[in-house]
């Protein structure tokens, strides 16, 4: 199929350059890109456990905590 994209000549330039240092056509690296954008879309993202130190308030949303005491907290 055939499709008109408008680039900014800055980009193009660009884009060729980069096409002919991999030794292939802008087209060929276009559909790389887009094909890389489409494989990525398919992926879920895996969320990362994040383990934060419980730090017990008397009033929660409010907590003063020094350097000593976030020492103590992370080095006990």
């Amino acid at each position: 199929m055939r499709t008109t994209v408008d680039i900014p000549d800055p980009i193009y330039r660009r884009l060729k350059s980069a096409a002919a240092l991999r030794g292939c056509s802008v087209k060929e690296l276009i559909l790389r890109a887009v094909m890389m954008e489409l494989a990525a879309a398919k992926k879920p993202r895996r969320r990362k456990t994040i383990r934060l130190p419980i730090i017990p308030s008397k009033r929660p949303g409010w907590l003063h905590l020094t350097n000593q005491k976030i020492n103590e907290i992370l080095f006990p």
